[in-house]
């Protein structure tokens, strides 16, 4: 019997991406305070805001679309491969720079405390420990994750409770005086809102983790895992601002900017609260390694299952894992670790441009989901308003990184392009192979054996290529809506079959009508063998994965046209089945 994999409760699913997001007050609120002096406070508040109308957002389109994979899952469902892969890009490119920023951030803090510790040796440690957990299976390893989530919060308690009780004892002069001081670069009011929001946007990275494994949540939990993030970082960021403004003069702060927690530790508590919290921060931002495997590892298979990365990704442990993208990623992860020698400027680079990229995309995707998936049930809805909004205020925020670090962008770019262009060759391979074997054709005179050989390696990737058949179901569509399919067939997958299912009652039958509208689409794209079904039942989960199994097709090679909000199953349960009108 396979074994079912356990579905991540509320706190579980909460904490792996917990541990990411919540991380960032470590390094965020120091950041914001060089940009935009003790009007960062407000900057995080307004972060805060544009984060909330984002937890409609991602709640509508995971909801619509429960399938792991974020970004790309939407756009996948809503445009086309092509377009869903440039989603796909950014957040793998923005889960590698996660895990080595975090890794070696964590290790430079423990290097504050241990001198002794190497730094970027002891970041492959941390990168293949967190390797080994994820191989292990997910419910092992969200174990860890609660337990360092847990850990976190009430190390932050500690330390917001130990400042609060500084200034009870102290007064408020440190505050005043960092009131009355110029806000950095002699920037005005404006300004400095403006590139202290910029900036400060970095504190919510990690709010996308939890769709791209939101397969392996127990229904109803994602939604929940938003609203804790969202409290979590609206209460944490901005009161430990708030704490330092309070108990730091500002100079002080722009001397200790990496460890400025620590700092505030020795103030208010001495060196043992300045441990604790040093503590805190390795294990934290290990956690947030953790979080990359997780959700990386959700959108990869996803892809894979999708024939846009190779197919021998897709071999499972018996806990439900998939060692092979673990592995792939944490090889990623070392090169981009020993390319950069874990300078955080370059992998801020990365990280900046591609977490908020990402985000505009699920915005866009949102729209899209409007426009063309509006009869798709969901729980809940985001405005036209809303999401136009936090679109506005997550491209702002990606001008004034760039603007502040046009640098950040040459780095982005030294990695995307390379990305894209892999992307590229899995998407137009088979254009290639068949390139390739008029190339290798012309060889047959000179070099007679080697020719042959090429020639039948090449047709035998092909054939397998178009060996993979795909299912349509039909709910009696008219000619122009199933041209409209074979029209995303073509355009999206490599295939030379296609079977055209429709579901009628007992005693029902096809109109003669539509049986020619099958002839003349079947005339109509040549290439592909058009065969059409005529089946008797009820379309469901249980009907859809017996024909998976009985023709050897997966789900995700099924697609169907939205369905209405009459429709008595969740998209989930027909088991990755695509959406394509």
């Amino acid at each position: 019997m396979a074994h079912t994999p356990k579905k991540l409760g509320q706190l579980a699913a909460t904490a792996i991406a917990g541990n990411d997001i919540t991380s960032s007050c470590l390094y965020v609120g120091a950041i914001a305070l060089g940009y935009a002096g003790p009007w960062a406070v407000v900057a995080l508040l307004i972060v805060a805001g544009v984060l909330f109308l984002f937890r409609k957002i991602y709640g509508e389109v995971v909801g619509a679309l429960p399938l792991n994979g974020g970004a790309y899952n939407v756009l996948l469902n809503t445009t086309n491969k092509y377009n869903a892969s440039i989603a796909a890009c950014l957040t793998i490119l923005s889960y590698m720079a996660t895990a080595v920023l975090s890794a070696s951030t964590a290790m430079y803090y423990l290097h504050a405390l241990v001198p002794s510790v190497p730094v970027l040796i002891a970041t492959v440690v941390v990168l293949s420990i967190f390797m080994l957990l994820s191989i292990a299976g997910m419910s092992e390893s969200s174990v860890v994750a609660i337990i360092i989530f847990i850990a976190h919060l009430v190390t932050m308690g500690v330390l917001i409770f130990a400042s609060i009780w500084f200034v009870m004892h102290h007064g408020f002069d440190l505050f005043k005086l960092n009131w009355s001081m110029p806000l950095p670069g002699g920037r005005g009011i404006a300004a400095a809102l403006f590139f202290g929001f910029s900036t400060a946007m970095l504190g919510v990275t990690g709010f996308e983790s939890s769709a791209n494994y939101v397969e392996e949540q127990q229904h109803g939990v994602f939604p929940k895992t938003l609203r804790n993030m969202w409290v979590a970082v609206t209460l944490l960021n901005p009161l430990i601002v708030l704490c330092a403004i309070l108990i730091l003069p500002l100079a002080a702060i722009g001397q200790h900017q990496e460890t400025m927690l620590s700092f505030m530790g020795v103030t208010v508590g001495g060196n043992w609260l300045a441990t604790l919290v040093t503590v805190d921060a390795v294990v934290v931002l290990c956690g947030a390694v953790l979080t990359s495997y997780v959700g990386v590892s959700g959108l990869i298979k996803r892809m894979t299952l999708d024939r846009i990365m190779p197919q021998f990704l897709l071999k499972e442990t018996k806990q439900g894992s998939s060692p092979r993208i673990i592995l792939l990623f944490f090889l990623l992860c070392l090169s981009v670790l020993f390319l950069t020698n874990a300078e955080t400027d370059a992998l801020a680079g990365v990280y900046t441009i591609s977490f908020l990229t990402v985000m505009a995309f699920f915005a866009i995707g949102n729209f899209l989901l409007k426009m063309k998936r509006s009869r798709l049930p969901r729980l809940e809805t985001a405005s036209v308003a809303a999401v136009s909004v936090a679109l506005t205020g997550v491209v702002l925020a990606l001008y004034g990184n760039v603007r502040l670090h046009p640098e950040f962008l040459v780095v982005f770019l030294q990695y995307f392009i390379p990305t894209m262009l892999i992307i590229a060759v899995m998407l137009n391979r088979k254009a290639i192979l068949e390139v390739l074997m008029a190339w290798v054709s012309r060889f047959v005179e000179s070099v007679p054996g080697l020719a042959i050989f090429g020639r039948f390696a090449i047709s035998r990737t092909i054939r397998e290529l178009n060996s993979q058949e795909f299912v349509y179901f039909t709910k009696g569509d008219d000619l122009s809506i199933l041209n409209r399919v074979m029209m995303y067939v073509q355009a999206n997958e490599i295939t030379k079959k296609i079977r055209i299912v429709t579901v009628l009652k007992e005693g029902e039958k096809t109109h003669e009508d539509y049986i020619r509208d099958m002839e003349v689409l079947d005339r109509a794209y040549p290439e592909i063998k058009i065969e059409f079904t005529e089946l008797h039942g009820v379309f469901g989960p249980e009907l859809v994965h017996r024909l998976s199994e009985e023709w050897n097709i997966p789900t995700n090679f099924m697609f169907i046209g939205s369905p209405s909000d009459r429709f008595p199953y969740r998209l989930a349960e027909l088991g990755g089945v695509r959406l394509v009108i």
